[in-house]
């Protein structure tokens, strides 16, 4: 494969959301419940900035396509975008739990398996066909997952739960393509505030008086949400699906080796066969990309 402009763009979008934990860490004083609040709050009004005085004729064009609409169709957008934001902002409260109060394993282990779930839900709930080598690398992550659990059943469980939310998300999004990804992230994220913004004051603790609270904010919400985010957008003109989902095992891969050689958590042999027999399972599932045969 011809490495290009596009495929760095989301080489870098994955590379630097497998650094978001260094980013997390140093918040973990404070509730998980409210740096999702922050990083909802602070992403959606950066994103709206950046629509309102960037990309005015994408907003023209989807405004126009939404008006042409049948009304069925509008109603089935309108729900899926919702949908796709409730699910979102879980996803990103499991993530941020996970890290700062179960392990960082647990977050790696859950962007290991999302791909092959996301798989697996997709031809249950879109018909989607899958290979005897893709059933082989499910049966993998299967057994892989019955070891982890042995004696870590807490790490499994978010694990899980991180990879559902996520999976659940690409599911709904797929049927939701009329519309340009960035604008239907804005909004996702714009309903979102809104609808936790009656919860922000029972919720959360005092509002944090540290500039270093805000400062970290900030750098998650720039560094490891609008940019990454721009990368991939960018990366997808350029590349396929199956490419940039390939290149998306590099983000908990560094996960994994940040959690062991950076914030030393602990490993035994019950996890290093598990994560061996995840990665056993990537190679199979993605077998016609590794080792496709020349004509």
């Amino acid at each position: 494969m011809k490495i290009n402009k596009y495929f760095v763009a989301a080489f870098a979008s994955f590379v630097i959301w497998g650094f978001f934990s260094l980013a997390l860490k140093p918040l973990k004083d404070y509730p998980s419940v409210d740096i999702l609040f922050y990083r909802i709050f602070f992403a959606s009004f950066f994103l709206i900035i950046i629509n309102v005085l960037f990309r005015k004729k994408a907003l023209a064009t989807d405004f126009t396509i939404f008006k042409k609409m049948p009304q069925q169709l509008k109603i089935q957008s309108l729900i899926l975008t919702s949908m796709g934001g409730i699910l979102l902002i879980t996803n990103w409260f499991l993530f941020i739990y996970a890290i700062n109060h179960v392990s960082l394993q647990s977050a790696s282990f859950a962007y290991m398996i999302c791909p092959i779930l996301t798989t697996i839900l997709a031809f249950i709930i879109l018909k989607e066909k899958l290979s005897q080598w893709q059933w082989l690398s499910v049966i993998l992550c299967i057994i892989s997952c019955a070891i982890l659990s042995y004696g870590h059943l807490k790490d499994l469980l978010y694990s899980v739960l991180i990879a559902l939310s996520f999976s659940f998300y690409l599911i709904t999004q797929r049927k939701n393509h009329q519309f340009d990804r960035f604008i239907i992230l804005s909004i996702q994220l714009l309903i979102s505030s809104i609808a936790i913004l009656p919860f922000f004051s029972n919720f959360t603790a005092a509002v944090p008086t540290e500039i270093s609270f805000y400062y970290l904010i900030l750098i998650v919400v720039v560094l490891f949400t609008i940019i990454p985010l721009f990368l991939n957008l960018y990366a997808l003109k350029g590349l396929n699906s199956s490419t940039v989902g390939i290149l998306m095992y590099t983000n908990p891969l560094i996960h994994f080796f940040l959690a062991f050689f950076y914030f030393k958590e602990k490993v035994n042999t019950t996890q290093i066969i598990s994560y061996l027999i995840i990665l056993l399972s990537i190679l199979i599932f993605n077998e016609r990309y590794f080792f496709k045969s020349k004509k």
